[in-house]
This record gives structure tokens, sequence and C-alpha cells, in this order.
């Protein structure tokens, strides 16, 4: 479904979202820069948007890796990263220097504690087993590092009425003109209405064995930002 999508993702993101993803990553990367992490690892790193986010707004000697499943998404990140470093200017070198590489959320093809700082935005969903792919997350950092869950949330009581009417009813419809796949943001809407509410991934984290668990609801309710250490 990703591959069908994947060079028209970023437009409809900008797009569904309204611009306000530009917002949400700026938030997820002011919360990694805090802990100064050298090394961080963007997982579903997608068509690297929040890597590059991350190389923008992190010290110009953090290594940075974006890894995904879908080699067609990695595809896209390269092409950007190639018109990055082609246009030159201020950031050029730290955009250079991001390694993007195919791998599975669930059997993460690296090391034990070879991270300070795992960032995943948008793609926990979409992981078969999230118990899983956490406690991998946790695998490969290092001991105090910490993993950053940026995902959709469950709303305000309030807004819920309007956002499920606009997920379930709008968001298809401008997204299959969009992308022309119309069925995949079908899939997105009911990911989101099942996913665990704040509270609940606050738990699924600890379970996972992360400690000093927190999250953060941001626009209403309808994304959160949760962080755990290990």
């Amino acid at each position: 479904m990703f591959s069908r999508i994947a060079r028209r993702y970023d437009v409809a993101n900008r797009l569904l979202s309204f611009g306000m993803d530009v917002w949400w990553r700026r938030r997820l990367v002011r919360a990694v820069g805090k802990g100064r992490p050298a090394s961080v690892l963007d997982l579903a790193t997608g068509s690297g948007d929040v890597a590059f986010a991350l190389a923008r707004g992190l010290p110009a000697d953090a290594r940075i890796t974006g890894m995904d499943f879908c080699q067609p998404m990695l595809d896209e990140a390269e092409t950007k990263k190639a018109a990055a470093v082609a246009r030159g200017g201020r950031v050029a070198e730290r955009v250079a220097k991001i390694v993007f590489r195919q791998g599975d959320g669930m059997a993460l093809p690296l090391p034990d504690a070879c991270a300070d700082a795992v960032t995943i935005s948008f793609g926990l969903r979409n992981m078969a087993d999230r118990h899983r792919s956490l406690c991998e997350m946790r695998r490969v950092l290092g001991p105090g590092g910490r993993v950053y869950v940026l995902e959709f949330s469950q709303p305000w009581r309030w807004f819920r009425p309007f956002y499920y009417f606009y997920l379930r009813h709008v968001l298809p419809k401008i997204a299959g003109v969009v992308t022309g796949d119309r069925e995949a943001y079908n899939y997105l809407s009911n990911t989101i209405g099942q996913f665990p509410s704040r509270p609940a991934l606050e738990m699924e984290l600890r379970a996972a064995g992360f400690a000093n668990v927190s999250s953060r609801g941001m626009t209403c309710g309808i994304v959160a930002l949760h962080s755990g250490e290990k």
C-alpha cells in the first residue's frame, strides 16, 4: 500500500493535515534536541521528512539513520536528499550525512545499544506487533537513551464527532483525488480510530521496559508525542 502512494505521500500529508504535520515534527525535534543525542534512528522514516528535520534541528555532528520497510518510500527519501544537497546552503552538508536503510521495525538489523535516541512518527500504528517493535526500539537504545513516538491519538471528547467525520468521509475522498488510491486512506482512517489513547500507549511503553514515560497531546488531542527512557 505504501509503495503505491509513495510518490504523492508528501503532498497528501501537507494537504490532509492542513500543514500541521510540519509543526508536529518541529515539536518532536525540539524534544529530541534537549537530550543532545549523538546518534538517532528514525524508524518508519518513510520519505524522510523527520530525518531531514532532525538534520536541520540537531547539532551538525549528530548521526542520523532513517530506516523503513518500504523501499519505494526510501527511494523518495533518497531523491529528496539528493535534491537538497544539490541546492547547497547551510544544511546541505548535514542532510548529506543522513543514511537511509531498509529494515523491519520488528526485527531491526542493528546491534544492541547502538543509538542514543529512536524516533518513530505515524508509523507505530502500522506495526503488526506493537509490543515487539517497542522492544526492538529499546534493544537498540543505549542506557539512558530515549524513544520518541509521534502518533495519532484519541482527540478531546467534544472534538471527536467532527474529527471522525473528517477521517471517515472527507479525508479518503480528498486523498483519493491526490494520490489516486482512496483505499489506502480508508486504511489510515481505520487505524487511527483503533489506536490506543495516550494513557493506554503509555502503559504499552512501560510494558516494553521503558521508564520515565510521558506524553503530550497536540491539536485538540488528535496527535500525541510520547517519550520513554531505557
